[in-house]
């Protein structure tokens, strides 16, 4: 039987695994805007992303269904600035990538496109949907490609998260060693600072009292 403290380990990180695993957005870019987002990652894991784009139509007030000729370059970086992909794709696409290292992944989208002259003034909306870890498997082809039975995809789909929560958790513990470092840090600097405060008083009250005793017996006051 698990431990109160790690049974609530595990449900903490299954409910920050379900909020985290995958999301989807919108958002408008300008002509030469480029749009980032961060996302923590741990390491080992699959990312999805998604997207689709609409063009603001000035004459019909409203986005264009479909948005042919128009590209989006999109870049990621892992939390060391290293570039994990760096890639132009059409108006629609789908990027993937695996994190190699713990910690914020920086995606971002710009348009780069040869119909500027229709983008101009206008705006561009993006439709974008990322998906982490198990989310990104598609189980109804894992179960036709293997012929697994229902109960042995359902198996599949514990086990895949069950290995998501341990990547998850182990992710947990790198950023709270990460932290502990950065206060043990943090804490030395501040203790050193104030040895330093205190010998410097301390040296400018010997130089003050120096000072004044030359000064009274310069006046022949002592």
């Amino acid at each position: 039987m698990a431990a109160p403290g790690e049974a609530l380990r595990a449900a903490v990180a299954a409910v920050l695994l379900l909020g985290w695993g995958a999301h989807g957005l919108y958002f408008h870019i300008g002509e030469t805007e480029k749009r980032c987002f961060i996302e923590e990652i741990p390491d080992e894991t699959m990312v999805i992303g998604n997207y689709r784009t609409q063009l603001w139509d000035k004459q019909s007030e409203a986005f264009l269904p479909s948005t042919p000729g128009l590209g989006m370059h999109v870049e990621v970086k892992d939390p060391d600035g290293k570039v994990v992909l760096s890639r132009q794709y059409g108006s629609e696409g789908r990027f993937t990538f695996t994190s190699h290292t713990p910690g914020e992944h920086q995606i971002c989208l710009h348009s780069n496109s040869t119909r500027m002259a229709l983008f101009a003034g206008g705006k561009l909306r993006v439709h974008l949907d990322i998906q982490v870890g198990e989310h990104t498997n598609n189980y109804p082809e894992i179960a036709a490609k293997d012929k697994l039975t229902e109960l042995q995809l359902r198996a599949r789909q514990l086990l895949d998260q069950v290995e998501q929560i341990q990547k998850e958790q182990n992710y947990q513990r790198y950023r709270e060693e990460r932290f502990r470092m950065t206060s043990e840090s943090t804490n030395q600097r501040v203790l050193w600072w104030s040895i330093a405060q205190t010998v410097i008083l301390i040296l400018t009250g010997l130089w003050q009292m120096r000072h004044l005793k030359s000064f009274f017996e310069a006046k022949k006051l002592v």
